[in-house]
């Protein structure tokens, strides 16, 4: 682990980050020198320290409004399933059946529900499809960027070849015949084909998957009005089932391998949805919500040292600066996670910071709420640039094992253009919250210093 530094390398990073912060006290003008930043980058990627606090979605949010209407940015991505969010998408865009937010996002029914199934993104989404419904705006749309759906993805393309081509539809139903005997159960389905127990399905989705490509033309010119669209749904979608059916087999064999496979979908997945949007001379213009451990650069983590590489770091590499990324921190407060895979929702006390951690560091400015530019030279980013603890909250929150689930070395200066801190954070409410989140939780009482 890298040393810390010495009492006066703390206060002069301390100092650093108090002379270089930015306030932000809520009013409009929060983030005017962060969209300056921005400039023409065509991806701002706003991360997250955890899933399930309230204020890193309302401040996603805020920003992302400001994009859409100041900037021009068409769509938001984020780090969901695609049938999910393309639910959600047609609803904003005004194409659905749906009668509101609440039933648009109804689809997010596996765990964790509360990711997007919850009061703050319900607000942000009335907002999109009211600002849609607008006179004369361009409608921007909602994209989802994972790959756990596979076999609802699967459903979603023989529903499409269906409409287009029942011969095809017939066809594509033999190959993903394939997965029948694992009754869908993804892991169940890597774990014997890794093993050796049974054969993958691997050759047939790929061939299904080139068949709708060298078709493409064809497709889009026999749907009617959204045809286009259609067919730019259905082949992702097959696209996901091809990605998914590799990383379930992968995921028995090392955390890197599956870690890799899932964000270099989630990369392949953004730019594809940018080459759809991108109209004649106009590229696309896309905001992505991920958590910090998908946007942030790998390469500035002991995580990306041990060979993991990630969205941010990916989006850095195709688009330079055209790639803007933007990190949350929190010191403490509460947070909606479970404390089990599958697990229900629970309202949960965060821990204060560790010492030796950047969000320690950050509680001790005094300052609430603020943001940090990293980009270029300064102070800041020199303080910044020093390793330290870097703490990561996913689905799940583990206390009891703090230092050893929850926290990496980074360097925040490098992994980031810019970083939010919000000190004090409060839990995401989920649209169906259950009796767990409704009891939260006792107080802890554990030895100091642990």
């Amino acid at each position: 682990m890298a040393s810390f530094g010495n009492r006066n390398d703390s206060d002069a990073a301390l100092e650093a980050v108090r002379m270089g912060a930015r306030p932000l006290d809520g009013s409009s003008a929060d983030y005017d020198g962060l969209l300056d930043m921005v400039g023409d980058a065509r991806f701002v990627l706003l991360g997250e320290a955890t899933h399930g606090s309230h204020e890193f979605y309302e401040e996603r949010a805020r920003i992302t409004k400001r994009l859409i209407e100041e900037k021009g940015f068409t769509a938001v991505a984020v780090e969901a399933d695609w049938p999910d969010a393309w639910r959600v998408n047609r609803y904003v865009r005004g194409e659905s059946q749906d009668a509101d937010g609440r039933a648009a996002l109804g689809g997010f029914e596996r765990f964790p529900s509360w990711m997007w199934r919850n009061s703050a993104v319900l607000d942000f989404v009335e907002w999109l499809r009211a600002r849609n419904d607008a006179t004369g705006a361009a409608k921007a749309g909602f994209y989802g960027l994972d790959l756990y759906s596979m076999f609802t993805s699967i459903h979603e393309v023989v529903r499409y070849l269906e409409g287009v081509d029942p011969n095809a539809a017939r066809e594509a139903r033999k190959v993903y015949a394939c997965f029948d005997h694992y009754d869908r159960d993804s892991q169940q389905y890597g774990y014997e084909t890794s093993f050796g127990m049974s054969p993958s399905c691997e050759q047939g989705v790929l061939d299904l998957l080139h068949k709708m490509q060298q078709r493409a033309l064809e497709f889009m010119q026999s749907d009617g009005a959204q045809a286009e669209d259609a067919f730019f749904y259905a082949q992702q979608n097959a696209r996901l089932v091809k990605n998914a059916e590799q990383y379930y087999r992968t995921m028995f064999k090392g955390r890197v391998s599956s870690w890799n496979l899932r964000d270099s979908h989630m990369a392949e997945t953004l730019d594809a949805v940018a080459g759809h949007l991108s109209k004649d001379d106009r590229p696309a213009r896309i905001v992505v919500w991920e958590h910090n451990s998908h946007i942030g650069d790998a390469r500035a983590t002991e995580i990306g040292r041990q060979g993991e590489w990630t969205v941010g770091e990916l989006a850095r590499k195709a688009y330079g600066d055209d790639a803007f990324l933007l990190g949350f921190t929190t010191y403490d407060g509460r947070v909606t996670a479970a404390s089990s895979w599958d697990g229900e929702a629970e309202h949960k006390h965060v821990r204060p910071a560790l010492a030796g951690s950047y969000e320690r560091l950050l509680h001790e400015t005094g300052i609430e709420r603020f943001w940090l530019p990293l980009r270029e030279p300064s102070p800041v980013r020199d303080a910044l640039m020093e390793e330290r603890l870097e703490r990561a909250i996913g689905v799940l929150y583990l206390p009891r094992s703090e230092r050893q689930s929850h926290y990496f070395m980074a360097q925040l200066a490098r992994q980031f253009d810019a970083l939010i801190h919000i000190d004090r954070t409060s839990a995401v409410t989920p649209l169906d919250a259950g009796g767990g989140w409704h009891a939260g939780e006792p107080p802890e009482t554990y030895p100091q210093g642990l």
